[in-house]
């Protein structure tokens, strides 16, 4: 809680290539429903306040992006005035992650010294080879955690599953409080998909795949 008695804010924005599930998650976390019809993003604000054990209110704003990025000004400013960044990709599109790798060098580039806590998603986890993935959450996780120093998150906005991780990793990477109010802690992840091959963890970061 700040001195003015006001809940502390936390802005979190959700950047990524179009169709990977930004909001597909946001919703998952926000309302835990599932949309199946995609529709294309132009830029939501959605705002949050949640009760935290012993620090009082804290009001979460999270920006969900376009994947066009068809206002470069206003995507520069929301990246130099907020707190934590989701880079999302698809665990079936490679493209979708060389985007984040693009997004992540923009970041570090406007941010300067200022830092950019930056955690990676990789969506549609529930996906298996058979089903079309051709990003195995190990391959994925090295890079991430190894050579962009950033923090490695699997989710499933269809199954629900890690969906509430994300955002506490988020939190976690700002130090917030990330002990969420009983309404949304009690949105409990579903049963994952099938294990997938994982590197041992790194002692550097607070990541998670879905396992």
């Amino acid at each position: 809680m700040s001195l003015s008695g006001r809940p502390s804010t936390v802005r979190l924005v959700f950047l990524g290539a179009a169709g990977v599930g930004k909001t597909a998650l946001i919703r998952r976390f926000l309302h835990d429903r599932f949309e199946h019809k995609y529709v294309r993003t132009v830029e939501e604000l959605h705002v949050l306040e949640y009760d935290t054990a012993g620090s009082g209110k804290v009001r979460l704003e999270i920006l969900d992006t376009s994947g066009s990025y068809s206002f470069p000004a206003m995507r520069e400013l929301c990246i130099r005035h907020s707190d934590a960044f989701a880079l999302v990709y698809a665990v079936d599109d490679a493209g979708s992650f060389e985007e984040a790798r693009r997004l992540r060098d923009e970041i570090l580039r406007l941010r300067g010294d200022k830092g950019a806590p930056i955690t990676v998603v990789g969506g549609k986890s529930e996906l298996s080879e058979a089903e079309g993935r051709v990003l195995p959450a190990g391959s994925a996780m090295a890079t991430v955690e190894d050579e962009w120093d950033a923090n490695f998150v699997e989710a499933s906005a269809r199954t629900g599953g890690n969906a509430v991780g994300v955002f506490r990793a988020l939190l976690q990477q700002v130090k917030a409080p990330h002990r969420l109010s009983p309404a949304v802690s009690r949105r409990r992840d579903t049963a994952p998909a099938p294990a997938a091959k994982k590197r041992p963890p790194l002692k550097k970061h607070n990541s998670c795949a879905l396992s």
